[in-house]
């Protein structure tokens, strides 16, 4: 063993070792399966997220990369597809052999959200994917440009709610997209407060954050990258959208504590397969990625992200089914629909 896998405390043979004992629960002992367990991976393995560099995806893709290449000892690449909501990088993954060398880095949007809004979709997450593990998952922060001609003095959320109030439909806001949950989350915010505020779409979350930096928007439901920006002064945050405070910023109040109680967003962020992938290659997968636990570098970029969860397939599995029928009720409820 290298210094590098003794430096992290996880060593291939030992993942090999662990796959057999089911990450995903007990395979068949085929003489088939163990012998693509001894011998996977052989190849280079291509993680591909729908999102561009700077984005959260491509945040853990290129963590858990690096940590990848160690365990399993071969080369491990990200590749940016962005556009449309993660559908590309999504459909470009549906469309993979199922050997476990190609992989998909998506948010929850891509998966929970894009099959109930858009009519025609180029992959369908239960017929295609297969969940390995959910890396992070966070709040959205709602930020202002301070230096905004609208909003130089909004200090909190009840100061941008009577601005909304008194100017209705002049305010704009951002979102990554037609159908990202930061669409239909402020779509959310916009009904339950009683405002009325335009939606602006990004072709992804950076772009938007780059809009709200350039006073090209007024507000926007932001992801734990921005808290550098705020830090910096260059964004105000007025509240987060998750049931509690976030850590890196204990002053700012969730929306309920601000005033706007029943709206709370989260999201999440994590890895599929194509399904077909051999039962014993997915549990390698898994393990792999939930060794990252024991890589303190790994660890370190996934918690710029968000909260480290790092899940078993099956209670990712479970999460994604009831968010999926969570965010219908809301898409129906909400009467959320496309330009």
């Amino acid at each position: 063993m290298d210094d590098s896998r003794e430096a992290f405390g996880v060593d291939r043979r030992r993942i090999l070792a662990a796959a057999g004992l089911g990450g995903l629960g007990s395979i068949a002992a085929l003489p088939t399966a163990r012998a693509q367990s001894q011998s996977w991976p052989n190849k280079p393995i291509r993680l591909i997220t729908g999102f561009p560099a700077g984005s959260a995806t491509d945040g853990i893709s290129r963590a858990l990369a690096e940590h990848l290449r160690t365990v399993l000892g071969q080369p491990v690449t990200v590749e940016n597809r962005a556009g449309a909501n993660g559908s590309l990088g999504a459909a470009e993954v549906a469309r993979a052999a199922s050997d476990g060398y190609t992989l998909l880095v998506t948010n929850s949007s891509s998966i929970t959200v894009n099959p109930q809004i858009y009519r025609k979709l180029p992959y369908v997450p239960e017929r295609d994917f297969v969940p390995l593990s959910m890396a992070v998952s966070a709040p959205f922060i709602l930020v202002v440009n301070p230096a905004g001609d609208r909003t130089a003095g909004v200090q909190s959320l009840n100061d941008l709610l009577a601005l909304a109030r008194s100017k209705p439909g002049a305010l704009t806001y951002g979102s990554g997209g037609p159908g990202n949950l930061a669409h239909l989350g402020f779509e959310m915010i916009n009904n339950k407060a009683g405002i009325q505020t335009r939606h602006v779409p990004y072709k992804s979350g950076v772009n938007a954050q780059i809009g709200l930096l350039g006073k090209e928007i007024d507000v926007l439901l932001d992801t734990p990258v921005t808290v550098p920006n705020i830090k910096a002064g260059k964004l105000r945050a007025l509240a987060v959208t998750g049931p509690t405070r976030w850590r890196d910023l204990p002053e700012v109040p969730t929306l309920a504590e601000a005033g706007l109680p029943g709206v709370e967003i989260t999201f999440w962020l994590g890895l599929f397969a194509p399904t077909g992938t051999p039962r014993a290659v997915l549990d390698i997968l898994h393990n792999a990625i939930a060794s990252a636990r024991n890589d303190a570098t790994a660890m370190q970029g996934l918690l710029r992200q968000g909260t480290v969860e790092l899940t078993a397939p099956v209670q990712f599995a479970a999460r994604i089914k009831a968010e999926t029928a969570a965010w219908g009720e809301v898409i129906r409820r909400e009467n959320i629909t496309l330009d």
